[in-house]
């Protein structure tokens, strides 16, 4: 089967002017991509019994058998570990004990999402249970919506065992956990996975409590939303303004865009940009302290420099650097936060505990990587993965200090607040206070070969120009700094 043949042809297809056949068509890619997920299936399926019948052969132990796998996947479909062991054992089940739900996938009569949501709601049920609710929920599967659908798989489900679904309620109740993930405008997603019964609870008094607020005009020029999310954060945390800072944070930003007008966006490590009038904002409104430290960058690339240390574990000036640049975990495609920080090469196989064969990943990668025929191949600007089955990957460091390709107003601070009508001085700036202004400290941090490292970057009682005197000596494309606000 030719399938760089087929993406091949699809990439140069040409654009249909009929609206009749571009809808056609489009539902065609639409079935397609279901037939190709359960291509996807069944070779996963294939390919878990021959690692394991291998493995078996080789006297590998029988608990340790296909570890690594669910990565190994995830390599293979461009996608973060925990989302390949997923599929892994979508894979299985699919093939093993719903085969209604695989011939309706390879039939092209559902997609991808409903049959995974339809797995979700009776894996944890026994085998010859999710084999007859499979074969009743066929009768659905064309023309059935996905919450109707989930809502059908939920209910025979729960009905199936009774017992079972108490055990697994009691279940879920302990993983109940909280994520925070980026969102576009320098928003982000709190999510609380807790019981249903608690989380309308809480939604429905933030509600209620909102709407108050509302009625009664305390709500000032906010909407029921907005007072409802305020009222969220100020619940949490304690806080009397939903604005306010009172927990440490990292910020990472060139000098130019702390104290002038850089457009080089800030980095939050780990949650990814704020942009650089935003951070400036963030800093001049916190109630903390605020304390600097400086990281050099190489100027043709942008990276950060090196920084080396002769022990086997990585100091805490190291460890802060390779999480700075490796931002979350360095594995191809993976986007989970970084939890260790480790070798590349093996320091039991004579790997430095060095820059370039630093990683920053996360634990599941790391576990990954120590199974039978895994190897990582590092340098400060890209990491390969050889997976046991001969295939490799590579992903590449972002450099810290690359400034956005894209076309940018010379001023776009003031262009932004012109456009919205607000007033300034004759020097452009606004009328409702100074620049940003940032606390000198004599905090230092761990130190490092010369022109490296971390350092403290602002003497007590420092002047603003003394300290730009001091960076123009540094040959240095551009200064970052990591900016600490602790708690107040």
């Amino acid at each position: 089967m030719d399938i760089e043949g087929l993406i091949v042809a699809f990439s140069q297809a040409p654009t249909l002017v009929d609206d009749a056949e571009a809808f056609e068509r489009m539902n065609q890619a639409e079935r397609l991509k279901a037939a190709i997920t359960a291509y996807q299936v069944r070779e996963t399926d294939a390919a878990i019994d021959r690692r394991f019948v291998t493995e078996k052969a080789t006297g590998v132990p029988a608990h340790r058998r296909c570890r690594g796998f669910g990565a190994e996947i995830a390599l293979a479909r461009q996608e973060s570990p925990s989302r390949g062991s997923r599929f892994a054992k979508f894979a299985q089940v699919l093939m093993r004990e719903m085969p209604c739900t695989f011939r309706a996938l390879e039939a092209r009569e559902i997609s991808e999402e409903k049959a995974r949501a339809v797995f979700r709601e009776i894996a944890w049920l026994p085998s010859h249970l999710r084999h007859s609710i499979d074969a009743q929920l066929q009768e659905l599967f064309v023309g059935t919506g996905l919450k109707r659908l989930t809502g059908e798989a939920r209910r025979m489900a729960q009905h199936a065992d009774p017992a079972a679904t108490v055990e697994h309620m009691e279940y879920e109740e302990k993983q109940r956990h909280i994520t925070v993930r980026p969102a576009p405008g320098n928003m982000a997603d709190l999510t609380a996975f807790v019981p249903m019964p608690q989380a309308v609870a809480a939604y429905a008094a933030l509600q209620k409590a909102a709407s108050v607020m509302v009625g009664t005009g305390e709500s000032g020029q906010r909407t029921g939303a907005q007072m409802a999310a305020d009222l969220f954060i100020t619940r949490l945390t304690g806080q009397e303004s939903a604005t306010d800072i009172s927990v440490e944070i990292q910020l990472i930003m060139t000098d130019e865009a702390l104290i002038s007008d850089g457009t080089i966006p800030a980095c939050l490590p780990g949650h990814g940009p704020l942009s650089a009038a935003f951070a400036r904002r963030l800093l001049q409104n916190t109630s903390g302290a605020v304390y600097l430290r400086r990281l050099f960058t190489q100027p043709d690339t942008g990276q950060l420099v090196a920084m080396d240390s002769k022990r086997r574990t990585f100091n805490d000036g190291l460890r802060r650097m390779v999480i700075c640049r490796d931002d979350v975990c360095r594995s191809p495609w993976c986007d989970a936060p970084i939890r260790h920080i480790d070798h590349a090469t093996p320091h039991a196989t004579g790997g430095a505990t060095s820059w370039a064969n630093a990683s920053g990943l996360c634990a599941a990668c790391n576990y990954a990587k120590e199974n039978p025929g895994w190897r990582h191949t590092a340098t400060p600007d890209a990491l390969t993965v050889r997976t046991p089955s001969g295939q490799e990957y590579t992903s590449r460091t972002i450099p810290i200090t690359s400034p956005p390709k894209s076309p940018v107003a010379k001023n776009p601070e003031t262009t932004a607040s012109q456009a919205r009508g607000e007033k300034r001085g004759r020097d452009g700036r606004h009328r409702d206070g100074p620049r940003t202004k940032i606390p000198a400290c004599d905090d230092a941090s761990t130190g490092a070969s010369a022109g490296a490292g971390d350092s403290a970057a602002a003497g007590a009682g420092a002047s603003e120009g003394e300290t730009r005197a001091q960076l123009s000596t540094i040959e240095s494309s551009m200064l970052n700094l990591i900016i600490d606000l602790p708690a107040a």
